[in-house]
């Protein structure tokens, strides 16, 4: 491989019609891939996917993202057909790896902590109703746990997501790396990061690599900060993505991000380093 895409979403009903052809492209160009899974018919279609290709580096993901573990909206570019799930359900995704014979299953994810999207009814609960059900951050707490479990028992490194909520960028890092000491043996990559070089330092001490999306291209410079942890990260610990259909890097910003775009997000790690 050229180059290895870690982290995208062909899987998504945004790609339902193209993600034959991209592939395809994408083996011409030596591009390898994973198709992360972010709910039960997300990850059984990475896998579908991955099987296609039996022979080629294109694998899979699977995992409950935490936006739906707390009945978040619904984003239009990725239902394939969305079946209601607001707890991680250990043995329909231990299916998926029994069922994996091509042993194209390579992580469990995305998984994490997301306190950036808020349930969307959390206004609607009276008083009385939110002392008598869990906090919409514990039940995302507690789903995070068991698919580290599940991760452990199955001997698979994990994909995270974090994403702090609006007045604390930092809340949900913190949170999970609280909680990722408590395991031992578990590794993998924070995706598409976006927090401070102290907090990276932090998951590479875990033994984490850290993963870059097209972010890191955008103009903006508020995002200098983002491009100095880049520039101070150990090389062989930098993973780069697209996370397409989404943040698609310059100069395509705008158009609809696929796996080939992660060449430009190497670029840019090789400028900056």
């Amino acid at each position: 491989m050229f180059l290895f895409d870690s982290h995208c979403h062909l899987n998504f009903l945004s790609f339902k019609d193209k993600y034959h052809k991209i592939i395809a492209d994408c083996l011409n160009r030596n591009i390898g891939i994973i198709n992360i899974g972010s709910q039960f018919d997300t990850s059984k279609r990475a896998l579908e996917i991955a099987n296609q290709f039996p022979n080629e580096a294109v694998y899979a993901s699977i995992g409950l993202h935490p936006i739906h573990l707390s009945q978040t909206e619904t984003d239009e570019e990725e239902v394939v057909q969305l079946t209601p799930e607001h707890n991680f359900k250990a043995e329909r995704y231990q299916t998926l790896i029994n069922n994996d014979s091509n042993k194209k299953i390579v992580a469990v994810g995305e998984i994490g902590l997301d306190y950036f999207h808020q349930p969307i009814n959390t206004s609607q609960f009276s008083n009385q109703q939110k002392a008598g059900s869990i906090h919409w951050k514990e039940k995302q707490k507690e789903g995070f746990i068991r698919q580290l479990e599940f991760a452990q028992e199955n001997k698979l490194p994990v994909i995270l997501h974090a994403r702090g909520s609006k007045d604390n960028s930092e809340d949900a890092y913190l949170d999970m790396l609280a909680i990722l000491k408590k395991f031992k043996n578990i590794k993998g990559v924070i995706h598409c990061f976006g927090s401070t070089l102290e907090i990276a330092q932090k998951f590479l001490a875990l033994g984490f690599y850290i993963g870059f999306t097209g972010i890191i291209t955008f103009k903006n410079k508020s995002l200098d900060k983002l491009r100095q942890v880049v520039k101070n990260m150990p090389l062989e610990r930098i993973l780069v993505e697209t996370d397409s259909p989404y943040l698609t890097p310059e100069p395509h910003r705008g158009e609809k991000n696929e796996p080939q775009n992660v060449e430009f997000v190497a670029r840019k790690v090789a400028e900056l380093k």
